[in-house]
């Protein structure tokens, strides 16, 4: 009976060998097709958590000129996935280095998404600015969101540092889609 056991924990082993396999050839070949790839989330979170980073862009496309359009070309996506609308007042999106932008007066909407940009704008339902004179997102770095209590809440990863070990396929990784066209607004 124990030599049962023994080869049912063998096979068990295997077959969690094999998805393990599985699972990172799948993450490698997300990573290779989405070459400017953002973080990621753990399987099945988002079905869980209300708000989340849906996407990020943190190399905007063309030459780097440091202008203020260019700054604005790079930007964090926040989505609140409910249908009840949140308030993100006193929330903070940081990144590694500790640059912290801080919603103030923001209602998001049910199943809308808020675009943060890392320059100068007029905040919209739709766009905030984080009123920087310089690039926030490195091409190595952590995005991470923190309610108004200072609790985690979302964080998202890329780069030569990140592990590649979390799902890949609710992301606008290159950040090419506009979330905008999908009525995604947010509330004041």
């Amino acid at each position: 009976m124990d030599s049962c056991r023994g080869i049912l924990v063998t096979v068990s082993a295997s077959v969690r060998r094999m998805t393990a396999v599985a699972a990172v050839s799948a993450a490698a070949v997300g990573a290779v097709a989405l070459p400017a790839s953002a973080a990621d989330h753990h399987p099945g979170r988002h079905h869980r958590d209300a708000v989340y980073i849906s996407s990020v862009r943190y190399d905007a496309p063309g030459r780097d000129d440091r202008s203020n359009r260019d700054l604005n070309r790079e930007w964090v996506d926040v989505t609140n996935n409910s249908r009840r609308p949140v308030n993100l007042s006193g929330w903070t999106l940081a990144d590694r280095d500790g640059h912290t932008y801080t919603f103030h007066h923001y209602r998001l909407a049910g199943r809308a998404t808020v675009r943060v940009h890392t320059g100068y704008g007029h905040d919209s339902r739709s766009d905030v600015f984080q009123d920087r004179n310089r690039s926030v997102w490195d091409r190595s770095d952590t995005a991470t969101l923190r309610n108004d209590h200072g609790r985690f809440v979302d964080d998202a990863s890329w780069g030569r540092d990140h592990r590649g070990d979390r799902d890949h396929r609710d992301r606008d990784h290159r950040g090419d889609r506009d979330h905008r066209d999908r009525d995604h607004r947010g509330e004041r």
